[in-house]
């Protein structure tokens, strides 16, 4: 059990820790905009919450409440499936961030090169990148209520901009008159790129999840930073696009790192400035409170002597510091990797960990039926089952997309299911050494 002071997480940190796990701002809205239109685009991000983000949060709420406990998902599915699913579920999760968690020095670096491409030439964007990892990690080292407690200050600063752009917006369509964009017809396969793209801005509200124990009140927080991060993401993503709509900026205009081009065209250069360097601030924010949360799994995995027990050393504030140490060389070496190729990659493998979870609320509730749940998903099986049917149907859609996607010189799902193979072996090698050791 971590140590933590007597200092954990309440509910406001919480709740921006959420927000840069799942969102962390608008940043990413970009090319669905591009590839959908305006209309398009406000209809995917409003329905999106309804099938994938809502269903996510309920199923956290309640697993978290009644198991709030480090390792969160991990420990979910190992009681409800056993050891090996459990490791499968810790497996997937960690493969899908070496993916993930490269996108935000990647994007960092898209942004920048829009006002000062001098600085992201050559191996100048690289360098920053790994930056911006460094930071992360020595930043995780003073511990969970330090994250949380800096998220909710970066969150304040990373959405001033965008309050202003939608403000300039405002005035301009007040004072000039509504200017909608003219309406796109993209192609069908346009539109169905741009769905697996809002379902990566809407993911990962299970990763609170680990590190429960470092949460004041984790029974009545996790359910309201859950639902609270859900609306406040939503309207993050509206609200911004909705005004560049009325204002009539074109939607051929956006692409990744447009948010600097519009603010620019709309306030002037000053704005776009800042708009990159909120930019830095949300990677930073993002991949920082995430790395709070992944690094977790690796110790609890050695906990349970599935993973060498060196990365169960801990500072004396809680903090695994060895596992977060690994984990942040492995995103490293992800750096390179293009944008639209890691969210392929990361929508198959997190999708598998994440329909796992649902299995586990479905088999708690026929196994466990008296375990003390402080909150509940409301009604019996039926409900839970229905529960998980939107996000593993926008799964299966997401990876019926990504079928053309090609990574070291293999289909995306290919390269996925060769990972899911890895953990099956990767999970019996442990398994043998744990035995030895036990004997």
């Amino acid at each position: 059990m971590p140590r933590t002071n007597g200092r954990k997480l309440r509910l406001l940190p919480l709740v921006a820790a959420t927000y840069f796990m799942v969102s962390g701002g608008p940043y990413g809205l970009e090319d669905i905009i591009g590839m959908a239109g305006y209309g398009r685009a406000l209809l995917i991000l409003c329905l999106v919450p309804l099938f994938w983000s809502l269903p996510t949060a309920l199923m956290v709420g309640e697993l978290a409440s009644a198991m709030p406990c480090e390792g969160g998902f991990y420990i979910w599915v190992q009681r409800a499936l056993g050891r090996f699913w459990g490791f499968q579920e810790a497996w997937l999760s960690l493969a899908a961030s070496i993916f993930d968690m490269a996108i935000y020095p990647t994007t960092f670096v898209l942004y920048l090169s829009y006002v000062a491409p001098a600085l992201t030439s050559g191996h100048r964007g690289l360098a920053l990148k790994i930056a911006i990892v460094l930071i992360a990690t020595l930043w995780n080292l003073r511990g969970a209520v330090s994250v949380g407690e800096g998220s909710w200050k970066i969150m304040c600063l990373t959405l001033s901009p965008f309050a202003i752009l939608v403000l300039v917006a405002l005035w301009k369509t007040l004072h000039g008159g509504l200017h909608l964009a003219p309406g796109t017809h993209p192609l069908q396969h346009s539109i169905a790129a741009a769905i697996p793209i809002a379902l990566w801005n809407y993911m990962g509200w299970d990763n609170a999840s680990t590190i429960a124990q470092e949460v004041d009140q984790p029974q009545r927080n996790y359910p309201r930073a859950m639902l609270t991060s859900a609306l406040v993401v939503m309207g993050i993503y509206t609200i911004p696009l909705s005004m560049m709509w009325l204002v009539g900026l074109p939607s051929e205009r956006f692409s990744t790192g447009a948010w600097a081009d519009a603010a620019s065209v709309l306030a002037g250069p000053t704005l776009a400035l800042f708009v990159v360097l909120a930019s830095a601030l949300d990677g930073l924010g993002t991949f920082t409170a995430l790395t709070l949360t992944l690094t977790r799994l690796p110790a609890a995995l050695a906990e349970d002597g599935l993973l060498p027990a060196l990365l169960k050393k801990r500072l004396r504030n809680g903090v695994p510091w060895v596992s977060v140490l690994a984990c942040a060389i492995g995103w490293a070496l992800a750096l390179g990797l293009t944008f639209e190729r890691l969210i392929s990659i990361d929508l198959v493998l997190y999708g598998s960990s994440l329909i796992l979870e649902f299995v586990a609320l479905v088999v708690l509730r026929l196994r466990e039926p008296d375990l003390p749940r402080p909150f509940r998903v409301p009604g019996g099986i039926f409900t839970a089952c229905l529960l998980g049917l939107g996000p593993t149907g926008l799964i299966a859609f997401a990876m019926y997309t990504a079928r053309d996607e090609k990574l070291a010189g293999m289909p995306a799902l290919l390269f996925a299911f060769l990972v899911g193979v890895a953990g099956s072996v990767c999970y019996l090698l442990a398994n043998r050494g744990r035995r030895r050791l036990a004997s």
